[in-house]
């Protein structure tokens, strides 16, 4: 055992290394004034409502959750699991580059640009996004494997990673019809007609079969999330900007993203694997045309850095020409440091705010809205939660211990919701909205006497309902989205209160209703 460990760490040396410095810059790359971003509060909720289903993600996200509190719910377990998924994808990025009969210097050259890359800045984040990027690595690794050595179990393996890939994120659809196109160009259409693709497409549907009962159960609430997302969000994008955006994932690495394509085309040991340029390009020409946010392809290349390593290494031969190699892993890490403090919430607010016009310039004070800001949008989503969910406390702690049980703490967002269920959990009740998936989540309660709202001031209608509202406080924190949001403590509800509130609960439910 001693002796498979030592061949192990002498063949491996040089990737276990850049690993641990990818782990450890996962944690250094962010300001500890930052706390967790709004998104990462509903991935969080969901592990108390285990589902096949939410409305606005697949189920994996909540499962992790669920685990990172059994680890105990700290923040370090919150960063530890994107930034596993994010090493992992250098593992078989490495792996595939010695499938395609990559040497050392080609399997440095992938690691390097993946590990200096924007890439770290999904990687900081909890959200589907980086098991997204591994999920479809090991899709184009196991397919890789499978051609170059026949063997069918890698076809199965590949379905149980789609499944996964499917249950994380929907758009694992995209890299998927741009297979199914690469493959109908090439001779390796021939998979469709062995019997191993059917049994895997058997796998895949019987597996995904659960999530899609929970989505028509629930009338699709995916089409309803994806309209509004087009409306809110992507409607502000344009196929420019998507384009634009895909020349900064990997700026350091460009040169190996052209050597893969034109490898594709004009290297004939990678014949065999033209259909993941053909991939590659369908998916990029759909996201682009549905104006999608650019990193939403950022899964499709690992693979295509690795093609591109390897080409590079073959054409640079194994002499000194290595050398000059080198220089474009020391260019990709010199561009990284100039740009890191840009990319990554290293630098306090009030820096970032002195520093606005290079922020400009790499369109990081851009917001979804289309405007610009005074801080990137990510990192102003990582601001003012403890104010929020501190002010929240002490204004519940100002209940009667009697009435504690009929009082619905209610929030504006799922921001809001998420952060006092994180920070507040085992101190006070459950939060709830009408926002995403804790529209679904609310309990119904037989008497609402006291409302917590955390959000803007309820309107006079509702405010005549009860006895008493009292603004126990606001977010101060000038940098946080959440600014101006307002503690309300609202006692005294009228009987006719409940019965109003799940009346326009169930209206709300019903918007999600598209048949």
């Amino acid at each position: 055992m001693g002796s498979k460990i030592r061949l192990f760490i002498d063949q491996y040396w040089i990737l276990i290394i850049l690993l641990v410095v990818k782990f450890i810059l996962q944690y250094i790359l962010v300001n500890p004034v930052y706390e967790l971003h709004r998104d990462e509060f509903l991935h969080l909720g969901q592990a108390n409502h285990l589902s096949f289903g939410y409305i606005s993600v697949p189920p994996f996200t909540s499962w992790i959750s669920k685990i990172i509190y059994l680890l105990g719910g700290s923040i370090f377990f919150v960063r530890f699991f994107p930034a596993l998924f994010g090493v992992l994808t250098i593992v078989f990025a490495w792996l595939l580059v010695e499938r395609l009969g990559g040497k050392l210097f080609s399997k440095i050259l992938v690691a390097c640009a993946l590990v200096f890359s924007v890439m770290m800045r999904l990687n900081i984040l909890f959200q589907p996004n980086s098991f997204e990027i591994l999920a479809w690595t090991i899709i184009f690794y196991l397919l890789v494997t499978y051609i170059k050595t026949e063997q069918p179990k890698y076809v199965i393996y590949c379905a149980f990673v789609i499944v996964l890939g499917f249950y994380n994120k929907y758009n694992i659809a995209f890299p998927l019809i741009g297979l199914l196109v690469g493959f109908l160009v090439f001779p390796q259409r021939k998979l469709f007609t062995d019997k191993i693709f059917w049994k895997a497409l058997i796998i895949i549907l019987v597996l995904v079969l659960p999530n899609v009962i929970w989505q028509f159960i629930h009338h699709l609430p995916v089409i309803h999330h994806m309209q509004r997302l087009k409306e809110t969000q992507l409607d502000n994008n344009s196929i420019l900007g998507f384009l634009k955006g895909q020349l900064v994932f990997f700026f350091g690495s460009l040169p190996l993203i052209i050597a893969a394509l034109i490898a594709f085309v004009h290297y004939k040991p990678f014949r065999p694997y033209r259909f993941i340029g053909i991939a590659f390009t369908v998916a990029i020409v759909l996201f682009a045309l549905l104006k999608a946010k650019d990193y939403y392809a950022a899964g499709l290349y690992p693979a295509l850095l690795a093609f591109g390593s390897v080409y590079i290494e073959k054409l640079l031969g194994q002499g000194w020409k290595i050398y000059i190699g080198y220089v474009l892993i020391l260019v990709n890490l010199a561009l990284f440091i100039m740009v890191s403090k840009y990319l990554f919430p290293v630098l306090q607010p009030v820096s970032i705010v002195e520093n606005k016009a290079g922020f400009e310039r790499f369109g990081m004070l851009r917001w979804e809205d289309g405007k610009n800001h005074a801080l990137p949008q990510d990192f102003a989503d990582m601001l003012g939660w403890k104010e929020v969910a501190q002010k929240s406390l002490a204004a519940y702690n100002m209940i009667s211990v009697n009435e504690k049980d009929q009082t619905l703490v209610f929030c504006d967002n799922y921001g809001q919701t998420g952060a006092l269920n994180y920070y507040n959990r085992n101190k006070m009740p459950e939060a709830y909205s009408f926002n995403t998936d804790y529209i679904f989540w609310l309990p119904r309660m037989v008497k609402i006497k006291n409302v917590l709202l955390v959000g803007n001031k309820p309107s006079n209608e509702i405010l005549a309902l009860f006895k008493n509202c009292n603004l126990f406080g606001v977010v101060e924190n000038e940098y946080a989205r959440e600014n101006g949001t307002g503690i309300y403590l609202l006692t005294g509800a009228k009987d006719e209160f409940t019965s109003l509130f799940y009346q326009m609960a169930d209206k709300r439910i019903a918007q999600f209703n598209i048949f």
